[in-house]
């Protein structure tokens, strides 16, 4: 079997790495249990944490274990890494929620039967931490010069960081060095602004308990156009299926960059290298083709078979001009009796999340990209009315490939 840390690095999964030879080599050798942590601010992952479910994903299929950490306790802090400002604050109550949700979804892309993977929320060993015992065990073997290096930190002390913040670190190094001592973790993953991070933790676990730990980070992505992963014009692009349908997250994938289809495949499928290189030979209109194997695969990965083969279906539909079967694409129902008092497109280009706002569905109107039923919209001031109904639907598109069907009801 081929060396699971060849595969990741061969995908392109790694950009920085404590000991590549100790890495290697234990993957080699020996069982890895390796962990990567997801941050439970929200109730949903998104497309920006895909990278971190995929490697773990290869590393479970490689026949290793990896463990999710559910960051409920390091989440009543906070990460300032990338960010500009502290967080807003959350209760308990509603960041136990979102990991609940959260470890739901991590589970549908690789096994958490308590043996061969791992789901675990750190609460458990963080809240109950004793601060003066916590301070004289652990804060004794953390430099604050040495931390005050980091990006994360660097980059927000000219705006201001919290002391809450400034303890990020210490906790995230902690939870390394419980994971190798109740479950013999040794290598966390993450992305490159978690590096100082992984660093601390593996440096702890070597200071504790005289061992060997080491870390993995991949490039931090953005797209070929400069735009963070898994941002559009509409907002996030979710892992939830009510929040982001499939067929939106299948036009996600549709919608990608020439120049990003070759590493998006080797990141967010499992297909072999080798079809995904001859995939990435394919030039002008045949790249369609690799986006579409795309978009399927990843489709398929995180809504299952039934629900990318829908998805499919209805690109296909829409893309093709032919109303025959739009099933899969996005939709909501509309009061005829609305209808017949007549509603403004921008109003609904906004209401069905076409657009992220009123402001925006007017740019767009402007910009030449609003249709209704195939036809352009050109005046701000449209409205969609009874007639607009075709066949008990009004079919909205905004731009060229993100589509919206307006169910009429009673």
């Amino acid at each position: 079997m081929e060396n699971t840390y060849d595969i990741l690095k061969q995908r392109g999964f790694v950009r920085q790495v404590t000991n590549e030879e100790a890495v290697r080599n234990a993957f080699a050798t020996q069982k890895v249990t390796a962990y990567v942590g997801f941050d439970p601010t929200a109730d949903s992952l998104h497309v920006g944490n895909l990278l971190c479910l995929m490697a773990l994903a290869h590393i479970q299929r490689g026949g290793h274990r990896p463990i999710a950490i559910i960051g409920d306790g390091t989440a009543m802090i906070g990460d300032p890494s990338g960010k500009t400002e502290m967080r807003q604050m959350m209760t308990r109550e509603q960041i136990s929620a979102n990991g609940e949700k959260i470890k739901d979804q991590i589970g549908r892309y690789f096994s958490l039967d308590g043996k061969k993977g791992l789901a675990i929320r750190n609460s458990s060993w963080l809240l109950e931490l004793k601060y003066i015992d916590f301070l004289r065990d652990i804060g004794k073997f953390f430099s604050v010069n040495r931390m005050l290096t980091a990006e994360a930190y660097k980059s927000r002390m000219e705006t201001g960081l919290s002391f809450l913040e400034f303890n990020y670190q210490v906790t995230q190094a902690y939870d390394f060095l419980v994971l190798y001592q109740q479950h013999g973790c040794t290598l966390q993953l993450g992305g490159d602004d978690q590096w100082g991070n992984i660093i601390a933790g593996a440096d702890l676990i070597r200071r504790v308990e005289a061992a060997q730990a080491d870390g993995v980070t991949w490039p931090l992505l953005t797209t070929a156009g400069g735009e963070k992963m898994g941002k559009t014009a509409a907002g996030a692009v979710w892992l939830d299926p009510a929040r982001t349908s499939p067929y939106e997250f299948y036009q996600f994938w549709i919608n990608t960059d020439d120049r990003d289809v070759s590493r998006f495949l080797a990141y967010y499928t499992f297909l072999p290298m080798s079809e995904i290189e001859a995939l990435s030979r394919l030039q002008g209109a045949d790249i369609r083709q690799a986006k579409e194997v795309l978009a399927y695969e990843a489709t398929k990965i995180s809504h299952r078979e039934a629900a990318a083969d829908q998805a499919r279906v209805a690109s296909r539909t829409a893309f093709g001009g032919s109303g025959d079967d739009l099933s899969g694409v996005p939709s909501s129902s509309i009061s005829l009796s609305r209808l017949r008092e007549g509603v403004l497109v921008v109003d609904i280009f906004a209401e069905v999340g076409l657009t992220g706002s009123k402001g925006q569905a007017r740019r767009l109107i402007e910009q030449g990209g609003v249709y209704v039923n195939q036809e352009k919209i050109a005046a701000l001031d449209s409205t969609i009315t009874v007639r607009d109904v075709r066949e008990g639907a009004v079919i909205l598109r905004a731009g060229k490939k993100r589509y919206h069907r307006l169910t009429a009801a009673e």
